[in-house]
């Protein structure tokens, strides 16, 4: 069964599941400059399966605890970037996104680069140069 965080409210009961920590955790590192690609990639693919998650979206993995959630983000970066201030950001991204919609602790934001992105240069504007 799914794990999902819940809220007793004056009319009911509000539960957040675990999938959508994970889109939001998601949209808040792709929102960062220099992530090319959240889950995309070869090790990605390979960890899904490997680990056999029900709770990843898109390369996001997330745990929750009674006192707080920790997040797995899968990667890619630009190259020319500076991954480690990339990788900053999206932990300052993700777990303010999560903790502002959810209103759940974030301990941890866990980020893993698998990839750089090298983005192709068109030829007909190299040609373009050339004449």
């Amino acid at each position: 069964m799914e794990q999902q965080d819940m809220y007793q409210l004056e009319d009911g009961v509000v539960r957040i599941s675990d999938e959508v920590v994970c889109v939001i955790a998601s949209m808040a590192a792709s929102e960062v400059e220099g992530v090319e690609y959240v889950g995309q990639g070869v090790v990605a693919g390979l960890t899904d399966k490997l680990t056999n998650k029900k709770h990843q979206v898109k390369g996001v993995r997330v745990s929750i605890s009674e006192e707080s959630a920790q997040i797995d983000i899968f990667l890619s970066v630009a190259y020319g970037q500076k991954i480690h201030e990339v990788a900053e950001q999206v932990q300052k991204n993700v777990k303010r996104s999560v903790e502002a919609m959810t209103g759940l602790i974030v301990s941890q934001v866990n980020v893993y680069v698998q990839n750089v992105v090298v983005k192709k240069v068109e030829t007909q504007s190299l040609e373009k140069i050339e004449e």
